[in-house]
């Protein structure tokens, strides 16, 4: 299983950025919260970065941080953008 986590914007255009998982190859990027075996509650944090306390627990169980501008390459967007073919 592929163990990686970006820090990805929620929505396009956003500038805040959550954590988002992928633990197969190939698919899109999900946010950790699809994720209910893998996050952990956040920390309760006025304004705290979404997914940090989950980052910190999947950090030290060895998944491998991806580079936010890699991550962005294959965002849920792109990724439905890249699979329509045209005629």
């Amino acid at each position: 299983m592929l163990r990686q986590m970006c820090w990805l914007s929620k929505s396009s255009g956003d500038d805040e950025k959550i954590l988002h998982l992928q633990t197969t190859p190939g698919l899109p990027w999900r946010p950790y919260t699809a994720f209910p075996q893998f996050s952990v509650p956040d920390y309760r944090i006025p304004r705290g970065s979404k997914g940090w306390a989950t980052y910190q627990k999947l950090l030290k169980a060895g998944w491998t941080l991806v580079p936010s501008a890699r991550g962005s390459e294959f965002a849920p967007t792109s990724y439905a953008e890249s699979t329509v073919q045209s005629s």
